[in-house]
């Protein structure tokens, strides 16, 4: 149900990074700026505006709320906005005052487990289907993929003949986060499919996307008898793909971050959202001002709006999970280099012996193409789906349906 009174909205979160970018990128020549890229003094300069949010971030107690702005960032409203182009304020503010609000209601919880919950959107078309266990990221929630009303994949998926299974992560309490990576997926994540199965009354298939693709490559070999078929969207296996330097240098952040990992076990989500913003670090500004001159009551301003909400209601990071995945996969890159192990055993995608499906869009700029796309190399017999689209507009964008859903839906059909 949508609340009486809607909670105000916080986003684009961290703020103050977004701003102090884009007086920044105002400052600047604009030369200059379009020839910055990692290792460049241009991206030093970012880096070390992402190191002074992050200290600031690591003085806030909080666990679950924001962080308080540091003071020695201190400049005047009037200032920020002589510096900052009025379209992106317009943009923000538009955004803030939107009224729409996610109605959708969840479909029965079929299993729980800590946090997290098992969530069945099986519908009358649906039955005799393939039943599908989706795992999203852990940074964030499980509803991109049940978005809002008319854009929903698991709702399409479900009316045209799949059962799809969500698992929702949920927040993290003070057991998940000591979890590390063998914690949820030897544990929480096999004890799911090990549900879904029964639920299903045999194998399933599953489908991982991001970062909760590239776990279900690690159940998928240790967990081959309770599926029948895997399904890969957006997941990063070749961290350096493309720019080992940018890949590094996130890593580098990781002492950074332990103050504010020592506070709360966890990495809190403006943290998570500072690193995000490093690896496109003018997007954010280019959409909000863009979102500036739309209509409010288009279909696309209420999409930007639902995506938005989404982007800006992180969850953290366990403090274990954030120290392997900075450190291990983009540091060390050990999952291209067949080095990751897991509970004793290495992560190889080359035994894995099922059916797959990878997915790797073409205008992805968080887990770039040349990152997700050894997948379909290394697993035999994988088919490679390359929609031009991006990270998110691939799963919940406008055109999403033509991109992916329609694709996914007719390769699941041969279960």
């Amino acid at each position: 149900m949508i609340p009486p009174t809607a909670p105000p909205r916080r986003g684009p979160r961290p703020l103050l990074l977004h701003l102090g970018l884009a007086m920044l990128r105002t400052s600047a020549s604009r030369a200059g700026w379009q020839n910055s890229k990692p290792g460049s003094p241009s991206w030093s300069a970012i880096l070390e505006q992402a190191s002074t949010v992050l200290s600031g971030l690591a003085q806030s107690p909080g666990a679950a709320g924001p962080a308080e702005p540091p003071k020695h960032l201190g400049e005047s409203l009037a200032q920020i906005h002589e510096l900052i182009a009025p379209e992106l304020i317009a943009g923000i503010a538009a955004y803030r005052r939107h009224p729409w609000q996610r109605a959708l209601r969840d479909p029965p919880i079929v299993w729980e487990e800590g946090g997290s919950r098992l969530l069945d959107y099986a519908t009358d078309a649906s039955q005799g289907g393939p039943a599908v266990l989706f795992v999203p990221s852990l940074v964030n929630r499980a509803t991109v993929l049940d978005l809002m009303e008319g854009n929903s994949m698991l709702r399409h998926l479900a009316a045209h003949g799949v059962r799809p299974l969500l698992l929702d992560w949920g927040w993290p309490g003070p057991l998940e986060r000591s979890f590390s990576l063998a914690d949820y997926i030897a544990g929480r994540l096999e004890r799911a499919i090990g549900a879904a199965a029964n639920i299903a009354g045999g194998p399933i298939v599953l489908a991982g996307y991001c970062m909760g693709g590239t776990l279900c490559v690690a159940a998928a070999q240790r967990q081959p008898h309770l599926l029948r078929g895997l399904a890969l969207l957006a997941t990063p296996w070749d961290f350096h793909a493309g720019d080992p330097a940018r890949a590094q240098q996130l890593a580098a952040l990781l002492p950074l971050l332990e103050p504010a990992m020592a506070l709360t076990a966890a990495l809190p989500v403006d943290a998570l959202q500072t690193l995000f913003t490093l690896l496109d670090p003018w997007g954010v500004s280019a959409k909000y001002r863009a979102f500036a001159g739309l209509d409010p009551g288009s279909d696309r301003a209420r999409l930007f709006v639902a995506l938005e909400d989404w982007l800006n209601d992180g969850v953290p990071l366990a403090a274990p999970l954030a120290r392997a995945c900075l450190g291990e996969w983009y540091g060390e890159n050990r999952p291209a280099r067949d080095l990751w192990q897991l509970a004793g055993m290495p992560v190889d995608p080359r035994k894995i012996g099922m059916p797959c499906f990878v997915a790797a869009p073409g205008r992805d700029r968080i887990v770039p193409p040349d990152s997700a796309r050894p997948l379909a190399a290394l697993i035999p017999g994988a088919i490679l789906h390359e929609p031009q689209a991006g990270h998110i507009g691939m799963i919940a964008g406008a055109n999403a349906e033509a991109a992916l859903w329609r694709p996914l839906r007719d390769w699941l059909a041969r279960f």
